[in-house]
């Protein structure tokens, strides 16, 4: 199989603002690909889905997430109520033209003859149509061979996390993957390198079709380094300066002080800066430099950091 479609886009738009513009138009504007993750929560009302789709570009595609009653209350189990939210789902990925339902598992439930039983009935009892399940799997345990079996045959895709290393089941003919990163949650900016690695890894997933949804915590502007990047070849700069001056940019959004350096390291550590126009590092790197004090301001961080490098 050969790649022929390449989805990146992000795990919902709300987040994306600018002024004067609808937060989904203006998304819309930047990328051609969004999982709603909303439904996880809380089912939208048609009518507010077909507005979704009216705001967007016909060629602007979408992923759904199943919402959590059907894995973490009935736990797949082909239950009246969890075949009624299933169907409410079919019909909001229908009017939003969707491929892909997404389906995650809580940690907690085990991947037993039983779970494997109920899933096969759910679906069964379901009408899904040409819609496909991207299955994601919270339980840390190696997926038992029946199960990469079922969903083999009944074209499941196997999401996973590409930035945490992990590697779906067996291949596919569409590859889902959601990416967090390696911090806590979603807490973490990747590297150049570990967009790169994720990007290496779809491109020898041997799919036809691969979509990226990601969800660190700086979301939008990642998606657009991953994005320039397959358009250029090259990572674009995260700040307007270099060295400690774009140090000083990436503190300046949110850091608070007084701060220890402890507290700076485990707040802001895991951002990235320009250290040079082409290479971007950990602030956690230069932040450990320190000395162990209270800081009162950005200016203290860098000018402290500044008369260490000229020593």
């Amino acid at each position: 199989m050969v790649l022929k479609e390449y989805l990146i886009g992000t795990g919902g738009w709300a987040y994306f603002r600018i002024p004067g513009l609808n937060p989904l138009v203006a998304y819309s504007h930047a990328f051609n690909f969004v999982e709603v993750n909303t439904t996880f929560y809380q089912i939208p009302k048609i009518e507010e889905v077909e507005k979704w789709r009216k705001l967007v570009p016909n060629d602007f595609q979408f992923s759904v997430r199943a919402h959590h009653s059907i894995t973490h209350t009935y736990k797949l189990a082909p239950k009246a109520e969890s075949l009624e939210t299933l169907e409410r789902m079919r019909q909001i990925c229908n009017i939003l033209k969707a491929e892909v339902l997404h389906m995650q598992t809580p940690p907690t439930l085990k991947i037993t003859e039983e779970a494997i039983a109920n899933l096969r009935d759910l679906i069964n009892s379901a009408d899904l149509g040409r819609l496909r399940l991207a299955l994601e799997i919270r339980s840390k345990e190696q997926l038992p061979a029946a199960m990469v079996r079922f969903m083999q045959d009944n074209g499941i895709i196997h999401c996973v996390d590409l930035s945490k290393g992990e590697t779906p089941a067996y291949q596919s003919d569409v590859l889902y993957t959601r990416l967090f990163g390696k911090g806590k949650h979603n807490i973490y900016q990747p590297s150049d390198e570990e967009l790169e690695e994720v990007d290496n890894r779809v491109l020898s997933s041997k799919a036809e079709k691969a979509s990226v949804a990601i969800h660190f915590m700086r979301m939008n502007k990642d998606a657009a380094r991953l994005k320039i990047y397959k358009q250029t070849g090259k990572f674009p700069p995260i700040t307007r300066s270099t060295g400690l001056m774009s140090l000083d940019e990436v503190l300046s959004e949110d850091a608070t002080f007084p701060s220890t350096k402890q507290e700076l390291v485990e707040k802001q550590g895991w951002k990235l800066f320009d250290n040079t126009s082409e290479e971007r590092i950990r602030t956690a790197n230069a932040l450990e430099k320190l000395p162990e004090k209270t800081y009162k301001s950005v200016d203290d961080v860098i000018c402290t950091l500044n008369r260490i490098m000229e020593r």
